[in-house]
C-alpha cells in the first residue's frame, strides 16, 4: 500500500463526515443496509437471526401447490414474494459484492452480504424446480393488501403463481438468470460448487426465456404491481451476466448482436435493465473479464449518456429538486435514486482505473465528479437534506417513524404472541397514531416529494414504504464510500 493509501484509509477510519450538522457515518449506514434483508426475510430464520423481533412466517409456503416455497424475502411493506423485484435484489447484492468485496471485507460485511444473497438464491432455486418452470408469485396480492397483519400471523392465501412453456415469462426468467448468474460470481472463491449449482440454473432459465418468448404479466396477476414495460432488457441484462460468468460463446453473441443496447434510458430499475446491461458489459470489456465485442461503443455511448444526464451535462439531463436530489419519479423516487448512484460509482471506479474521462454536451466528467454527485446524493438520503431527515430508517436519530410496513409497525410477536387479524391490524396499529414499535434498520423509504417535502404517516405509502429494491444498489454504494 502506498503512503498516500495508507494515510487517506487511516484518516477515513478515523473521521466521520459531518454534513450540515449530520454525522455521514457510511460504516453505520452500511451496516444497518444489511440488516434489512433480515428484516425482510420469510420462512424459518436461522439462529444467527440479528433482527430480534421478526420470528418465522409462511412455514408452508407451497404445501398446497404441491412444491416447498418456503424462505425468500418479502418485496416491501406487505407479505407478498414477488419473484421479479426479489430477483432483481439478488443481482443487485452480487454486483455489490463483485465490485466491492473487499470493502465490504475491509467493513466486517462481506458475509452479512453474501448471506443476504444466499437467502435469496437458495429461494430461487426451489422457485425453479423444472428447467421451464419458475414459480414468480407466493400470495394474493390484492388479498393481502386488504390485510394488515404481521407475517408471522398472516391468515390471506398463499396460493402460488408459475411460468411455464404455455404459460411465458421471458421477463421473470430472464431476471432470475441474471441474478444467479450474477450470484455465481460473487460465490466463486468462497463456494465453489454452490457457485456451479447456480450457473446450472441460470442457463436452464436463459434457454426458457429465449425459446419461449412472452410477458410474465400475462401469465401470472403480478403485473397488477410489478408491471414489466418488456422483456428484451431482461434477456440482454442476463445474457451480459452469463456472458461474464462462463465467457459462454452463445451469451458473447446475443450481447454483439446490431442495435439491442436500449438506446440512452431514463432511469435504471427492477423494470428496466438497459443501463445496468450497458455499464455491465462496458466495464467487463474494459477489466477483461469478457472478450471485446463489435457493438462496445454503442454500449458506452448510451451509458455515458445517461450519466452525462444524471451530471446535468447532458441534452435530456434528470431533473433535480430544488435541494439537489436527484428526481425520476413521484412514486418510491429513491428507489432509482440508489440504482443512479450505484451506476455512478461503478463508472467513476472505471475511470479511474483507466484514466478516463466522459466527453458530455455540457463538459468533460471526470472520475471525481462522478464521487461528488455520488456523495451529494448518498449524503442527501442519509439526512443532508431541508428536513434533516434521513430517509434510511434507523440511521442517526431523524427517520421516518411511522414507515408503511406491516411487520415494523405491529408489535413483535415475540412480546405480544396473541394473533392479529386482518382487519383488526388496521383499526389497532395501521391507524395508531404513534410511532411503529419496531425500528426496521437500513430500510430506504420512497422519500420526499419533489418539493423536497416528506410526509411520515403509514397511509403515504408512495413516500414512506421501502422495498429491498431501493436499498440492494446502496450496499455497493456504501461500500465504496465508507
Amino acid at each position: 500500500m502506498s503512503s498516500n493509501l495508507f494515510v487517506f484509509g487511516l484518516v477515513s477510519c478515523l473521521f466521520v463526515l459531518v454534513k450540515n450538522g449530520v454525522s455521514m457515518d457510511y460504516g453505520a449506514a452500511l451496516t444497518k443496509s444489511l440488516l434489512y434483508y433480515e428484516a425482510q426475510r420469510s420462512g424459518k430464520l436461522p439462529r444467527n437471526q440479528r433482527v430480534q423481533w421478526r420470528a418465522d412466517s409462511a412455514l408452508d409456503d407451497g404445501k398446497y401447490g404441491g412444491i416447498d416455497l418456503v424462505g425468500g424475502y418479502y418485496d416491501a411493506g406487505d407479505n407478498v414474494k414477488f419473484g421479479l423485484p426479489m430477483a432483481f435484489t439478488v443481482t443487485m447484492l452480487s454486483w455489490s459484492v463483485i465490485e466491492f468485496g473487499p470493502q465490504l471485507q475491509a467493513r466486517n460485511e462481506l458475509g452479512n452480504a453474501l448471506n443476504a444473497i444466499k437467502w435469496g438464491t437458495d429461494y430461487l432455486i426451489k422457485a425453479h424446480p423444472q428447467p421451464n418452470v419458475l414459480y414468480g408469485q407466493v400470495g394474493e396480492g390484492g388479498a393481502d393488501h386488504s390485510c394488515w397483519q404481521r407475517p408471522e400471523d398472516m391468515t390471506t392465501a398463499r396460493t402460488v403463481f408459475e411460468i411455464d412453456e404455455q404459460h411465458p415469462g421471458s421477463d421473470l426468467a430472464g431476471e432470475t438468470a441474471a441474478a444467479f448468474a450474477a450470484a455465481a460470481i460473487a460465490f466463486t472463491k468462497s463456494d465453489p460448487t454452490y457457485s456451479s449449482t447456480l450457473i446450472n440454473h441460470a442457463k436452464q432459465l436463459f434457454d426458457f426465456a429465449t425459446n419461449h418468448l412472452g410477458e410474465y404479466h400475462n401469465s401470472i396477476p403480478a403485473g397488477g404491481f410489478y408491471y414489466s414495460s418488456g422483456y428484451e432488457d431482461e434477456l440482454l441484462w442476463a445474457a451480459a451476466w452469463l456472458a461474464r460468468a462462463t465467457y459462454g460463446k452463445q451469451y458473447l453473441d446475443f450481447i454483439d448482436r446490431p442495435n439491442i443496447n436500449g438506446g440512452t434510458r431514463s432511469m435504471f430499475s427492477w423494470d428496466d435493465k438497459y443501463i445496468g446491461a450497458q455499464v455491465l458489459i462496458t466495464k467487463s470489456v474494459a477489466d477483461g473479464t469478457i472478450p471485446r465485442i463489435g457493438n462496445l461503443d454503442q454500449y458506452k455511448a448510451s451509458a455515458e449518456q445517461f450519466i452525462c444526464n444524471c451530471m446535468q451535462k447532458g441534452n435530456g439531463n434528470v431533473q433535480r429538486t430544488s435541494h439537489g436530489l436527484l428526481w425520476f419519479q413521484e412514486w418510491n423516487n429513491l428507489q432509482y435514486v440508489t440504482s443512479a448512484t450505484f451506476i455512478t460509482t461503478v463508472y467513476a471506479e472505471l475511470l479511474a482505473k483507466t484514466q478516463g474521462s466522459i466527453q458530455c454536451p455540457g463538459d468533460t466528467v471526470w472520475s471525481s465528479d462522478l464521487v461528488a454527485l455520488t456523495r451529494s446524493q448518498v449524503d442527501y438520503i442519509l439526512g443532508s437534506n431541508p428536513k434533516g431527515l434521513s430517509y434510511m430508517v434507523g440511521f442517526g436519530y431523524n427517520y421516518p417513524k411511522r414507515v408503511h410496513h406491516r411487520a415494523a409497525s405491529i408489535v413483535s410477536i415475540k412480546k405480544q404472541p396473541e394473533p392479529v387479524g386482518c382487519q383488526e391490524g388496521f383499526d389497532l396499529w395501521f391507524h395508531k397514531n404513534a410511532d411503529n414499535p419496531n425500528v426496521i434498520d437500513g430500510a430506504i423509504v420512497g422519500g420526499p416529494d419533489k418539493s423536497d417535502q416528506y410526509g411520515d404517516v403509514r397511509e403515504n405509502y408512495q413516500q414512506s414504504e421501502p422495498a429491498t429494491a431501493n436499498t440492494a444498489p446502496f450496499v455497493g454504494v456504501l461500500a465504496r464510500l465508507a
